[in-house]
């Protein structure tokens, strides 16, 4: 398999000509959709969803299909016809990849504001999106694993925690869209010094293997 990390929480799995891509928000490329087969959707949020670029996607190849909780298929009412809802627990193929969701809320932003459903997705048994939540996969060994690493809804604490936990082979950073460049090596200095594994940032369009 071959994956691309894309801006933010955008990432793009590939293998033997099958495309799957988590999480093609507004702050990623619309690169990441070429040529796509299938699209997995953790949460609403646009920086998770961009529903204009999911539906020029569609238009482009009809087959496409979109997988998501119910709360965000309302969100895609103009393709409702390539969409299919997902629960937590659930296992599923997408464009001939295994996929297992876990979750079912978005982590805490503010008592104040409302939680939405949030599903984390385990790709072919070995790669882990969690979306907008430290929800960790207790009945999977996590090889690959994608760590939050800022939102207003974490501490860097929670998201060395969160590795820890997981305990994957290797983990790459994920929802650091909005951090300066300040931030980001802090960020990095402490995940790869605490997590436990070994960790990595990746430039937006990087591919590893």
């Amino acid at each position: 398999m071959r994956l691309t990390k894309y801006g933010h929480s955008c990432v793009r799995i590939e293998r033997e000509g099958a495309v799957l891509v988590i999480d093609p928000g507004v702050f990623s490329s619309r690169a990441a959709l070429d040529g796509v087969d299938a699209v997995l959707v953790t949460h609403e949020h646009f920086d998770h969803l961009d529903v204009d670029a999911v539906t020029e996607a569609y238009r482009k190849r009809p087959g496409l299909k979109i997988y998501a909780h119910a709360d965000v298929a309302s969100k895609l009412d103009q393709i409702q016809a390539a969409v299919t809802t997902v629960e937590p627990g659930r296992s599923f193929e997408a464009a001939g990849f295994a996929v297992r969701a876990y979750g079912g809320l978005h982590a805490i932003n503010h008592p104040d504001i409302p939680r939405v459903a949030n599903l984390g997705y385990l790709v072919e048994h070995e790669i882990y999106h969690p979306g907008d939540s430290f929800e960790v996969p207790d009945d999977a060994e996590v090889g690959t694993l994608f760590i939050p690493v800022s939102a207003p809804w974490l501490k860097l604490s929670e998201s060395i925690e969160f590795a820890r936990a997981v305990k994957p082979r290797r983990a790459f950073a994920l929802h650091d869209g909005i951090l300066n460049e300040a931030g980001l090596t802090i960020v990095n200095t402490h995940l790869t010094r605490l997590s436990g594994t070994e960790y990595r940032w990746l430039e937006p369009g990087t591919t590893i293997s």
